[in-house]
């Protein structure tokens, strides 16, 4: 337990954990926290020295004075994570899912309202924050007068449930429910297939509007990106902050390893964000990346909340986001650990407040829109979130629950009996969820939302946003426990000196003047008719993520099929900025003379890039860097012959492209899911960790390769034929574009012994059976 905790937070040695105080309290008094946990975070103060003797009394009592000893006594069974009729309250229980389901089915708002009242009367037993809140009365106003249904139906979409976590019943059934609603569905980390991108012929679509970028990048490619309304970079997640998640292999089903790229049964990783974005990747730049890949789409990023949330909204929006989303601790798809069910995340309530007000006070928030999510199920909650500052309302587990999800707590075990989570093929013909039951849900909630704001005397959701002044505590009704809760800092409402307090204007991404434009001009005839295309232009490090908004034009015309190989021919000169090629489509070839930074080809998604250095160079090439860190981060396809040495982090995430170069740092391969890499050089230390997929053949110059390799998941082998074939394949096409000094000592078979295969155990053990079933088929 120690050890994940250690690992999750990226903590490595027992004296860096001590001391470190990386936890947050909740509803603790100050009292106690200056005796117990100096320096610890404690917004809403709580329960003292007293209150805390009183409930351990009340305890013991219980447990020693109540019973006469008969094997006929027992204590309570707590509850804790599961529903129990004599357990902790559970706002999610058989009464509360029967009145939804049975509401959204048949179409009965009244039946609506009765759910909604057991959610929202939380006077006895407060489960959430918000329990605890009350609206101030105010002067109502007619129904008619408030925002249209269709209006707030708009602002409403779906959490971000991956096809993978969730059946692809389930997920096709809510991207079609929010899109005939005009809202929008969230693909989730887990890619989409290009299928659903098209219309049905009943005039529906399966696409969900919103495609998520994580730092598992499963999918993620320009087709992808190019299908998407809004595109959302998914820094950790609220109900796992600073976890990572794993799709097991026996989930990963032969539509899913299609859709992430990768390989059927092969265990599919995203690491606790510490391991990928926070550390290696700029995420200015990364917003830069995805707007060039896509201009009509807005960019958010997915945050969560925690204390100091808002110093980090305001870098976010300084980093030109169109959108952030707070999510709170209480989602998830109940494959939570159970220790983070209870001791990770925290309340919605809590971040937005603060994102919010620290927005506001910056003069940031007009520039940006703000939603929140985490079990949100009400009109109430809407409301609320409105009042705390938030414009965009996003729906989990409520979706699921209208679609048949009963709460089993079985996600992750693959046997969801009624369909939802779960990728067995019987098991998900049980499913009988609809769309029409969902866009009831959505109605009733947006029903219920005008009712209340007229009873505000609000005439517009925007006209809710920041009113804090209108929430008090609900004093009369707290339990002894609760009242010493102090919601003074949630309900600040900052000095905005008359000025906006939501998104008034658009961000500007400064993507007007790039290079691609040029590129596209010249292009034309290839993206337009299928013409051969050579350009040959210059190239500075002001110009970044070159490539991407090209590979954008060929995706929306052509998809994943793009144009044949070289169609676009583009030859640069120069030092290029970051992020040269990425996403870079199939079709597209760039041969850079010269030097590049960071993120080359990440993305890539079928394309071509080829490096060398400046001709009249006299440097050594395998001995210098010519390419930065974190290159080609999460390919999905395509080739690289890079003549030079990489920094850092090389081929990461690779899940498809093939690529040669001639040395690298620390971490290469790391993550990798697929394709083949051949390093002819150097490599740094702890090559291959995580990598689950794909083959890396690398020159153990000095036999001393295991040692630099994080030998966990991966095997070391020596070269077979079918080895040597692939091997030469790549060394000639490196040879031939690069015009290496150094692959004709492999390609004669001199060093060519050298040669090391690395291949992750779990996939040899696939490849294996995979052979052993083409033999019994022939």
């Amino acid at each position: 337990g120690l050890l994940k905790i250690l690992s999750k937070m990226g903590i490595s040695t027992i004296q860096s954990y001590r001391g470190a105080q990386i936890f947050e309290a909740l509803g603790i008094d100050d009292e106690v926290i200056n005796k117990s946990f100096i320096g610890t975070p404690s917004r809403i103060g709580g329960i003292d020295f007293e209150i805390i003797k009183q409930e351990i009394i009340i305890n013991h009592n219980y447990a020693f004075y109540n019973f006469d000893n008969t094997q006929n006594d027992i204590l309570r069974s707590g509850g804790l994570y599961q529903w129990r009729k004599d357990g902790e309250t559970h706002l999610w229980n058989p009464n509360s899912i029967a009145l939804l389901q049975e509401s959204t089915k048949n179409d009965d708002y009244k039946k609506y309202l009765e759910f909604a009242n057991l959610i929202n009367d939380q006077s006895q037993r407060p489960v959430t924050l918000r329990g605890i809140f009350k609206f101030k009365k105010q002067s109502p106003i007619p129904l008619e007068e408030v925002e249209c249904e269709d209006e707030i139906l708009k602002r409403f979409c779906t959490g971000a449930m991956s096809f993978g976590s969730i059946s692809q019943e389930a997920h096709e059934t809510m991207a079609i429910a929010m899109n005939k609603i005009r809202g929008k569905s969230n693909t989730g980390e887990g890619g989409e297939d290009p299928e659903r991108f098209k219309i049905m012929p009943n005039g529906d679509s399966k696409r969900s509007a919103i495609k998520q970028v994580a730092s598992g990048r499963f999918g993620v490619n320009s087709n992808y990106l190019a299908n998407a309304d809004e595109i959302q970079i998914k820094i950790a997640q609220g109900a796992k902050p600073g976890e990572g998640g794993q799709l097991p292999g026996h989930k990963v089903s032969v539509t899913i390893a299609k859709t992430r790229y990768t390989t059927p049964g092969v265990t599919l990783i995203s690491p606790p964000p510490h391991h990928d974005i926070y550390s290696i990747e700029d995420l200015a730049q990364l917003i830069y990346d995805l707007k060039n890949a896509n201009q009509n789409a807005r960019i958010s990023v997915k945050l969560v909340s925690e204390v100091g949330v808002g110093t980090i909204a305001a870098g976010v929006a300084k980093g030109h986001a169109d959108m952030i989303l707070i999510s709170g601790g209480d989602g998830g798809t109940g494959a939570s650990p159970l220790s983070s069910v209870k001791y990770a995340g925290l309340p919605w309530e809590l971040g937005l407040s603060e994102t919010h007000q620290t927005l506001v006070l910056n003069n940031l928030r007009t520039r940006v829109r703000l939603q929140s999510d985490g079990q949100i199920r009400t009109a109430r909650d809407i409301v609320i979130a409105a009042l705390l500052g938030a414009e965009e309302y996003g729906f989990g587990t409520a979706c699921l629950v209208v679609m048949g999800c009963v709460m089993l707590r079985h996600c992750h075990l693959n046997n969801c009996s009624v369909g939802v989570a779960t990728q067995n093929d019987i098991l998900q013909g049980r499913f009988n969820g609809r769309v029409e039951s969902l866009i009831n849900f959505m109605r009733f909630v947006a029903r219920e939302t005008r009712e209340i704001m007229a009873n505000l005397g609000i005439s517009k959701i925007n006209h809710l946003i920041g009113r804090v002044d209108l929430l008090e505590t609900n004093i009369d009704t707290l339990p002894w426990k609760a009242k010493k809760i102090d919601l003074s800092k949630i309900f600040y409402k900052p000095n905005n000196l008359d000025k906006a307090v939501y998104c008034i204007k658009n961000q500007d991404h400064g993507i007007d003047k790039v290079l691609d434009k040029y590129l596209i001009e010249r292009a034309s005839p290839a993206i337009k008719e299928r013409k051969l295309v050579k350009i040959s232009t210059k190239i500075t490090n002001l110009d970044r993520t070159v490539g991407a908004m090209m590979s954008y034009e060929i995706s929306k015309n052509y998809g994943d099929q793009g144009l044949n190989d070289d169609m676009i021919y583009c030859k640069f000169e120069g030092f290029s900025g970051q992020s040269f090629g990425a996403f870079l489509a199939k079709g597209i070839t760039f041969e850079l003379e010269g030097i590049a930074n960071d993120y080359v080809g990440k993305g890539l998604s079928g394309g071509k890039i080829i490096i060398y250095p400046f001709k009249n160079s006299n440097y050594v090439a395998e001995k210098n860097i010519i390419i930065g860190n974190t290159t080609f981060y999460g390919a999905i396809q395509g080739e690289a012959y890079i003549r030079g040495v990489a920094g850092e982090r090389f081929c990461i995430r690779n899940s498809g492209m093939n690529a040669v170069i001639e040395g690298v740092g620390d971490h290469a391969c790391e993550y990798m899911t697929g394709g083949v890499v051949i390093i002819l050089g150097e490599t740094g230390t702890n090559f291959g960790a995580g990598m689950s997929g794909g083959v890396a053949y690398v020159y153990d110059y000095d036999g001393r390769f295991r040692q630099r390799c994080n030998m966990e998941m991966i095997e070391i082998e020596n070269l077979e034929k079918e080895d040597f074939e692939i091997i030469n394949i790549l060394l000639n096409n490196h040879k031939k574009y690069t015009n290496s000094k150094i692959v004709d000592k492999f390609i004669s078979g001199k060093e060519m012994k050298k040669l090391v295969k690395i291949i992750p155990i779990e996939y040899k053990k696939i490849l294996e059976k995979e052979k052993i079933r083409k033999k019994k088929k022939d």
